[in-house]
């Protein structure tokens, strides 16, 4: 997490901000990839990012050998640029019929790995996106990472991954108020919330309570960006235009966000916490 804030006020735009906050949580679920090289999830693929839309197949021959993934995946952030790959993929059904999930970790230049660059989007176009088929790629020892790909994975990379992004932007965000001489009670307010953020980020990530004190705080968090529209005519004009096209970033994924929040406060009401 404080890699996350850190990367932010080190970052000179919002792209590069969320690039490092997607990294640091990225590591907080999986603390072994390696420091000095770019990291990508691969999840969503064309029927969506949901866990019975994952067709991507994990599978090993009759004889043994070693296993391999062979699928497509429609959407993945920093693609073009991200060196090892964490790819969902699925075992097959078990007896209730849900997805098996699992995640591997293949590195981007193997044999068998397609990265198709796609066209920036209208906000933050500095960071690529990509598609990713994977052809029969064989997987190292090890590369078959233990535990359920959705419960131990996917599912809580959701919350790891708000917390990380937007301490990456509350921390930028304060190197812009420095630099640009916006008061000290401004300032302040900015601290407080990234401060929120990161005790949060140290919680269980599947606890209802914790999705929504989340949701509160990025409530917390909007407030605050719109509280400091008085103070952008102080800065320069090259970094408060790529804000003006780059704030859009921030609603990405709002609706899955605040369905979480719903559906965490309705267990809560039901006294179903899921924290143990």
């Amino acid at each position: 997490m404080d890699v996350a804030l850190a990367g932010g006020f080190l970052s000179d735009r919002l792209a590069f901000a969320f690039a490092s906050g997607y990294q640091a949580a990225l590591r907080a679920l999986w603390p072994e990839l390696p420091a000095d090289r770019r990291a990508a999830l691969c999840a969503t693929e064309a029927g969506g990012g949901h866990p019975n839309a994952i067709q991507t197949r994990l599978s090993r021959d009759t004889g043994g050998g070693p296993w391999r993934v062979t699928g497509e995946k429609t959407f993945v952030t920093l693609g073009t640029a991200a060196e090892v790959l964490l790819v969902v993929a699925s075992e097959g059904r078990d007896a209730q019929g849900r997805n098996r999930l699992r995640v591997v970790k293949v590195d981007a230049h193997r044999e068998g790995v397609q990265l198709s660059g796609m066209p920036p989007l209208p906000f933050a176009p500095e960071l690529p996106h990509a598609g990713v088929r994977l052809e029969a790629v064989a997987l190292a020892a090890g590369e078959v990472l233990p535990g359920d790909g959705y419960a131990h994975y996917l599912k809580p990379f959701r919350t790891v991954e708000d917390c990380h992004v937007q301490a990456a932007l509350l921390g930028w965000l304060l190197q812009v108020a420095r630099r640009s001489n916006w008061p000290g009670r401004v300032r302040d307010e900015v601290l407080a919330v990234a401060v929120a953020i990161r005790a949060l980020a140290l919680a269980d990530p599947s606890s209802d309570a914790v999705h929504v004190a989340l949701g509160g705080v990025l409530d917390l968090s909007q407030r605050l960006l719109e509280g400091l529209e008085p103070w952008w005519p102080a800065v320069e004009a090259g970094t408060r235009e790529r804000w003006e096209r780059d704030k859009g970033l921030l609603g990405v994924a709002g609706k899955a966000r605040a369905k979480r929040r719903e559906v965490a406060q309705q267990r809560l009401a039901d006294g179903a916490d899921t924290e143990p």
